[in-house]
């Protein structure tokens, strides 16, 4: 599939969730918020649901939260426009309230199409919603800067994720800024065993992919490769100290998640 068929595929579901009726949440919203970024891109971001601005203007991530993410990305050297971002829900939950599982269904489709449409090597998951539809029974406080293979039945069988917290936490818990800034300085070199493990499961039988997707989360420290980007552009990631064989992170307990700092275990 070319870029331009990319596009015009995420157009039509962009067009499909727009009207979409397929749970209460329609109901109050102002503007579906459908996801945006580079139909060419091979890292997606997955965050939970729009908020009071993203409902606004029907774009992603643009309140405070987006603002945070931007840092994010623009600490790796990487820009919105070269990423894809997108919600587990597509409309704001009344109050920004968590999303309902019922509703988390409704719009799942419409996510793992989007997915199918992009293929990305590397998901990141922006909170604890978006790292249950891949990772199942993972505890964000443990997994965290962490990546592993994503669920088989998640929509990207041939993807690696990458755990963290989302950006809107660090609003109300300014401790955890820190936590995602560390974290994400895993997320460049998370991507280069993303495409190595791509090249390796094309000759892989499939007793093989079968073991690795049983492996263990993996930490990714900061890296100071030169990593070609999410849109196939060359991008330096910073310069930092050469990362030690573990890792540990000592999080503050969210009232919304379950801590329990582990030391994280060394790269594969």
């Amino acid at each position: 599939m070319t870029d331009a068929e990319r596009e015009a595929a995420l157009a039509a579901i962009a067009v499909e969730v727009a009207v979409c009726k397929r749970c209460r949440l329609h109901e109050g919203r102002t503007r579906a918020v459908p996801g945006e970024g580079s139909a060419g891109t091979e890292v997606v971001f997955v965050g939970e649901g729009p908020g009071f601005n993203e409902d606004k203007q029907g774009r992603p991530f643009v309140g405070q939260a987006g603002a945070l993410l931007d840092d994010l990305l623009k600490s790796v050297l990487w820009a919105r426009d070269e990423v894809f971002i997108t919600n587990v829900v597509k409309c704001r939950p009344p109050g920004n309230r968590d999303p309902e599982p019922d509703e988390i269904a409704a719009c799942a489709p419409y996510l793992t199409r989007q997915l199918e449409v992009l293929d990305p090597a590397l998901v990141v998951t922006l909170g604890r919603f978006s790292m249950a539809r891949f990772n199942p029974g993972a505890r964000i406080g443990q997994v965290h800067g962490t990546f592993r293979l994503a669920d088989a039945e998640s929509g990207v069988p041939r993807a690696l994720t990458f755990a963290m917290y989302h950006p809107a936490a660090a609003l109300h818990q300014g401790s955890l800024k820190q936590t995602l800034l560390g974290d994400m300085q895993g997320v460049p070199q998370a991507l280069t065993e993303a495409r190595a493990l791509r090249v390796a499961s094309a000759g892989a039988g499939a007793g093989e992919a079968r073991d690795a997707r049983n492996a263990e989360p993996t930490s990714a420290p900061g890296s100071s490769y030169a990593v070609a980007g999410p849109d196939a552009v060359a991008l330096q990631a910073p310069e930092m100290d050469p990362p030690s064989a573990s890792v540990s992170h000592e999080t503050p307990a969210l009232a919304d998640a379950e801590f329990d700092p582990t030391a994280q275990l060394g790269l594969f």
